[in-house]
């Protein structure tokens, strides 16, 4: 089976890389990537010389080299390639509009028109909105709060569209906040980990009680996993693991595995439109694939920990011009939170 994973130079999408590579011996992996900031080619250096990995520099809102990637011979499509951070699309929506929409839409047509098996759309949470209490399901309508998550709805209801229109073998999936090795420093569990290593504070977003949801990404990989194998077109999956945890809560549990105390905490001005709680129902995904998380909370966060205390040589050049300039000049800590 060869699969193409496009984004696959980034966080979820490296792992990916590496886990199918890893419990797969038949499977051929090639990576289309544009190696933007988030893009980094670091996350697949162990893989160089490897016959069953290729890599090919390229957007996915260019539909000439989507073509000539998926019509050299591709069985399956996992779609990882997003803009993701909700702050930066604030700022900016442009990128988010061309990657999330038109480059699915790139995707959609080459499945269609090269006869893939099977592409799946890997989405977020963030399409439902917040919600004060009770779970998202798959029937949730969208309601969106920021240029990324409405982005990442319309690449989805672009998908849908074109299982209804023309049978096209898409699934699509909606996960709860990913977490593990090799994130991008920008994003808040590697961005706290980071800045206490380097003796910073850590900037929280206004009190602290905003609610998310949390897998581990070798869980999220297993899922995949197991919806390219068993999972019907047209079908949609909601990723998640019951375990929420407000973000003052998830501060102090990293804080305190890594030795220190609330007074490394620094209060910061809110973002525009921040969902106050993400919470998914998995149950469809349990019933229908058989699919469950293994990894507990703290054990990935220890995991995750290690990872960074021992790669410092991979985020220390990132952290040095990661962050906006709309946040330098807004918030006294040079910071983002989910």
């Amino acid at each position: 089976m060869k699969v193409l994973i496009t984004g696959g130079a980034g966080f979820m999408g490296s792992n990916m890389v590496h886990y199918l590579l890893g419990r797969q011996e038949n499977v051929e992996v090639v990576v289309l990537d544009k190696l933007t900031y988030c893009g980094n080619l670091e996350n697949l250096r162990d893989l160089d010389g490897n016959t069953r990995y290729h890599f090919v520099k390229g957007d996915i809102a260019d539909q000439k080299i989507v073509d000539e990637v998926v019509g050299g011979g591709v069985d399956v499509i996992l779609n990882y390639a997003a803009e993701t951070h909700v702050d930066r699309s604030i700022l900016d929506p442009t990128a988010f509009l061309y990657t999330e929409i038109i480059g699915t839409y790139n995707l959609l047509e080459s499945t269609k028109k090269f006869g893939i098996k099977k592409m799946v759309q890997v989405s977020t949470d963030e399409v439902y909105g917040s919600t004060v209490d009770g779970l998202f399901t798959e029937e949730t309508r969208f309601d969106p709060s920021s240029p990324y998550s409405a982005a990442k709805a319309g690449a989805d209801h672009l998908c849908s569209a074109y299982f209804k229109t023309y049978g096209t073998p898409v699934v699509v999936t909606h996960s709860c906040n990913f977490y593990g090795p090799n994130q991008y420093p920008e994003k808040v569990i590697p961005l706290f980990i980071t800045n206490l290593i380097e003796g910073k504070k850590v900037p929280l977003y206004g009190d602290g009680s905003n609610v998310r949801e949390w897998i581990f990404t070798e869980d999220h990989c297993s899922a995949i996993e197991m919806i390219i194998e068993k999972a019907a077109s047209g079908s949609v999956y909601n990723i998640g693991t019951d375990y929420r945890i407000s973000n003052i809560e998830l501060t102090q549990k990293i804080l305190a595995l890594m030795g220190v105390g609330e007074e490394m905490i620094e209060r910061v001005k809110d973002r525009p439109g921040h969902d106050w709680r993400y919470a998914v129902d998995h149950t469809r995904l349990t019933q229908e694939l058989g699919w469950r998380p293994r990894v507990d909370f703290e054990e990935g966060l220890k995991k995750t920990i290690a990872w960074y205390r021992e790669h410092e040589a991979w985020w220390k050049p990132l952290k040095s011009g990661a962050y906006l300039e709309y946040y330098k000049q807004n918030y006294a800590s040079k910071g983002h939170m989910v």
